[in-house]
């Protein structure tokens, strides 16, 4: 009776250490640029997660458990990224929601991949991210967004058929976002017939490119291609309006935010940009958009795409059985759809998204919307 005794009070001490395991919540760090010039993206991908973690919470959680989130700051500043990888690894945190800035992802994913961390990130779209990872046989570094080439796939022949003949000008800041994007679409638009009359690189968080516009109004420049940020793109098109320098500007996915509108004013009026087909549209988004703008937040640009991420690594932990992060990377790639607030997700081989949709947006009077190409 005694050794029974032993026995069953081991069992309910493993009984309990279990429930315990159970129970715990289940954290995810959320990254990107908290402060700084592109604190607009971090603010984003903020309020997405934590709209995202409420929701699952209020539900329930996963498995039981509840979903924490542990917000850093990266300031898209590549060696801060991979100070802060390195203390979440230390941490012991699981799950990443994030880089944004594909020059912060890069060389944070090499952290997290030999931690066995599962990174998501819901905004960085340089191809080197997963293709590297992939090359390196890193199965947990994953991406909720879709893929530079892919977007220069889209835009890049649309601009060579619509503005055949024209003077083009590429420029980019240098990043390896901007210059991948930039990149991709330049090889796209050649393969498509058009040929720019200058390509070249600009040096971000200068407050004068009134050479640069100079340069332009030379060229005779009918449209420019940015491949860079919104503080940038802003002042150039408001130091073009001073010097009565007009130009189609076109832009990546970077400025699906207000704060381009604050940059450039109503110089900023007519710009287009690419985005994935409108994530605030769709009807599986209609219940958080709502409680997102009730909360005083309008779910713009990558907020709804950080909300997925979290969807996702829920939807992967549940899948797995487990919060282990090879196993949760491995039963989102199963090619069974995810269902999240931008649609329905399937990851390919590498973390990649499959079948992705553009839109081309343009603003009008501080706002924008989706065009008719």
């Amino acid at each position: 009776m005694k050794r029974l005794g032993i026995l069953s009070a081991a069992a309910l001490g493993l009984m309990m250490s279990a429930s315990v395991a159970f129970a715990d919540d289940i954290t995810i760090s959320v990254v990107g640029p908290m402060t700084g010039q592109l604190a607009t993206i971090g603010d984003q991908f903020k309020q997405g997660a934590q709209a995202a973690a409420d929701a699952i919470n209020a539900a329930g959680g996963v498995n039981g458990s509840q979903i924490k989130l542990d917000i850093e700051d990266d300031q898209c500043d590549p060696k801060q990224a991979v100070s802060v990888a390195n203390r979440i690894v230390a941490n012991g945190v699981k799950f990443v929601d994030g880089h944004a800035c594909s020059g912060s992802s890069i060389p944070a994913s090499a952290v997290y991949a030999e931690a066995g961390t599962l990174m998501m990130t819901p905004a960085s779209s340089n191809p080197v991210l997963t293709d590297a990872a992939a090359k390196s046989g890193w199965p947990t570094i994953m991406r909720l967004y879709t893929r530079d080439d892919a977007q220069g796939a889209f835009i890049g022949p649309w601009i060579a058929k619509k503005y055949a003949g024209k003077n083009i000008v590429i420029l980019h800041d240098k990043s390896a976002y901007g210059q991948g994007v930039a990149d991709a679409v330049k090889a796209t638009m050649n393969a498509g017939g058009l040929k720019e009359v200058d390509y070249e690189g600009i040096n971000a968080g200068e407050k004068d490119y009134s050479a640069l516009v100079t340069k332009l109004k030379e060229l005779k420049a009918d449209v420019v291609y940015f491949g860079g940020y919104h503080p940038e793109a802003g002042l150039i098109l408001r130091q073009a309006a001073e010097q009565n320098v007009k130009f189609q500007l076109i832009m990546p996915d970077s400025i699906a935010s207000p704060e381009f509108w604050q940059v450039a004013g109503p110089a900023g009026e007519g710009t287009m940009f690419v985005f994935p087909s409108d994530p605030q549209s769709k009807p599986e988004a209609k219940d958080a958009v709502a409680k997102i703008k009730a909360g005083g937040f309008t779910p713009e640009g990558f907020t709804l795409f950080s909300y997925a991420v979290i969807q996702a690594v829920a939807e992967g932990v549940k899948r797995a059985g487990s919060d282990d992060p090879a196993k949760v990377a491995e039963a989102l790639k199963d090619g069974k759809p995810i269902s999240t607030v931008v649609g329905d997700v399937i990851f390919d081989e590498k973390g990649d998204l499959k079948n992705a949709s553009y839109d081309i947006n343009q603003w009008h009077d501080g706002k924008y919307a989706p065009i008719k190409p």
